[in-house]
This record gives C-alpha cells, structure tokens and sequence, in this order.
C-alpha cells in the first residue's frame, strides 16, 4: 500500500486520535447533513409491485436520473434486519457494517454508504421515503457471507449470512439492475441500448481460450436426478443435456445473456457449436458469475431427492431471468431410451 503523505497523513493521524464515540458522533453528522440534502422524484415503481428474489420481495423504484433504488424498510426486511426507517434505519446497516469492519472483515465502504440514504418522493406522491442505489445489495451479501465464513456473525446475526446466500444468487451486480427495471416497468421506457450494455459487459468480443469450468459433480449429480446411471469413464453425455444446462445455468445469468450467446457462437451445419458458450463470457464479469452459479447450482443439486425436487428448489431460489420457470420441449432419437424422469 502507498504511503499516505502530506495533508491526508494529517488527516489519518487526526482520525486514528479520536475514540470509537467521536468517530461515531463525526459519522452521524455527516449523515444529518446528506439527509438533509436533495429530495428526487421517483418515475417508476410503487409498493405493490416489489422485486422478488425467490420468496423475498424487496420494494424498489427508478428515481430522475434512471437511479434504481432499494427502499430502506424493504432492504432491512429483505437482509433478515429488523424494519425501520429514517436516520435511525440507516444506522441498522452502517453499524453492522462498523461491527464487522472492527473484526477485520473488507466492508466494501460500505459504512458511508448506508450513512447516505437516498430520500424520494413515490410516482404517485405522498410521504417521502428513503432508500439505497440497488446496487448496494449485492456488496452488502458479499460481505455477510465472508463475515458467517469467518466466524465474525455473532448467534443473533447468524442468520444474515443465510439470508445474504439466498440473496446473492438471485442477481449479479449488473443482474439487479434489470431486475429492478423489470419489477417497476421501466424495462418499457429505458433507453433503448441498456439492455445492449448489459450483454456488453457479459460477452466478450473475442473468443477466451478453454478452460476446465464445469465441475465434474455437476455431471454426476444431473446424472443421479435425471435416473440415469454416471460413468466416469466417459465424457459422453445426452445431447439434450445442453438444452437442460442452458435452462438451469446460462439462462439465469442475466437477462438476454443466453440469446446472445447463441448468436454469438451458432450451431453448425449439422446442429453443433464449435466452441463452449461459457468461452464467450466476459473475463470480468460473466464468467466469474457463471462460477458464482455454478457453486449454488450444484449445491443445490446436492440437497435435491430427484428433478422435481431440484427444479422446484431452483426455480425458487435462482429464477430465470424474466422468463416463465417452467421448461418445455421435446427430445428423442438416440436419447429416447431415457425415461425423462423430472421433465
């Protein structure tokens, strides 16, 4: 790390010579001033049509701007945080976060967002209520997962960790975004070449080289759900196993991202595709979150009795994206001996 120099050497050792109280007292003033500060309009969104992530509902909206937010009681709810609003909700987070960072945990600045609410009037007016940039959600996850990880969650927080698992699978950073958009019907109103960004950062413009990224137990485990016995002597697989991996991994990436990979890398003259979709995903991006998916994928594979159970436990806690959950469509030929058990 570079030396700190100058004035903000100063300021570090002025800051280092308060006690936890002042650097406390500090924070809250400085979030009594922001809170003081701009009232936005909201243009989208009301409480009646929530961002779902599985059985969790979150109420969101898109202010002036195009700034998705969280609102504040929603975000507590949705976390597994006792509700409240106002000054005092935004310290819920901010001193989870200032717990946790004195363990040694990465808050991500985490602190100083959560002491800077956004407060909003809804579409429709009435009361001004606060709330988070959506993208406040997926840090917040991460930094509750690590923290249950490591031990830093005391017995009462505990169950943050949990809830923050669910949570995390259920968008990427760029994921919620269109999730927001889609729950208060800015989707239908959005600049035209949003959608276009998303996949920018999802598809990489030239092809990566191979790489080993789906774990054998992913194999293994559809094998067992599907009633079919797993060899480990062979790398054949049922041709229509592409068709289930394209529904239960590329398809709950992002919004559009299976389409475009599609484009992107067609079949051939003879119904194959020269290279693996996953070889087109973004280095950044998509494919980190494609491994992201592929953990909770195969855990949940894991915990599930059959098909049934499987998709059932999938479609609950990892949807598709803007798509109907369900899976439909026919396969035979050399496949047909399979009972399609699960379909």
């Amino acid at each position: 790390m570079d030396e700190v120099t100058g004035r903000a050497k100063g300021g570090v050792a002025r800051a280092e010579a308060l006690s936890p109280d002042q650097r406390l007292e500090i924070a809250k003033n400085a979030a009594a001033m922001r809170w003081s500060g701009e009232i936005k309009q909201a243009t989208h969104g009301s409480d009646d049509h929530p961002l779902k992530i599985g059985e969790i509902e979150i109420p969101c909206y898109v202010l002036e701007g195009e700034i998705r937010v969280l609102s504040q009681r929603g975000l507590h709810f949705g976390l597994g945080l006792p509700e409240g609003g106002g000054r005092r909700g935004a310290r819920k987070i901010a001193s989870l976060m200032e717990g946790l960072s004195e363990k040694g945990i990465n808050v991500r600045g985490l602190i100083e967002r959560a002491n800077s609410p956004i407060r909003f009037t809804p579409p429709h007016g009435g009361k001004t209520a606060a709330g988070y940039e959506a993208t406040i959600l997926p840090d917040i996850c991460a930094v509750l997962i690590q923290a249950g990880q490591q031990g830093a969650l005391n017995k009462r927080s505990e169950h943050l960790a949990e809830r923050a698992a669910v949570l995390q699978h259920g968008f990427a950073t760029l994921g919620i975004i269109a999730l927001v958009d889609e729950a208060t019907g800015f989707q239908k109103d959005r600049a035209k070449d949003a959608l276009a960004r998303i996949l920018e950062a999802f598809i990489a413009k030239e092809l990566r080289p191979w790489l080993q990224t789906f774990p054998p137990d992913f194999y293994q485990e559809m094998f067992r759900l599907r009633g079919m016995n797993y060899s480990s002597d062979t790398v054949q697989r049922p041709r229509y196993f592409g068709l289930l991996t394209n529904d239960i991994v590329y398809d709950r990436l992002a919004p559009g991202v299976l389409e475009e990979l599609k484009r992107v890398n067609p079949k051939d003259d003879i119904g194959r595709r020269k290279h693996r979709h996953f070889q087109w995903l973004t280095s950044n991006v998509g494919y980190p979150k494609l491994r992201e998916h592929l953990g909770a994928v195969v855990a949940t594979m894991k915990l599930s009795m059959d098909w049934h159970d499987f998709r059932a436990k999938l479609d609950k806690n990892y949807p598709r994206k803007g798509k109907p959950t369900q899976l439909s469509f026919d396969y035979g030929g050399e496949d047909a001996d399979d009972d399609g058990k699960g379909l």
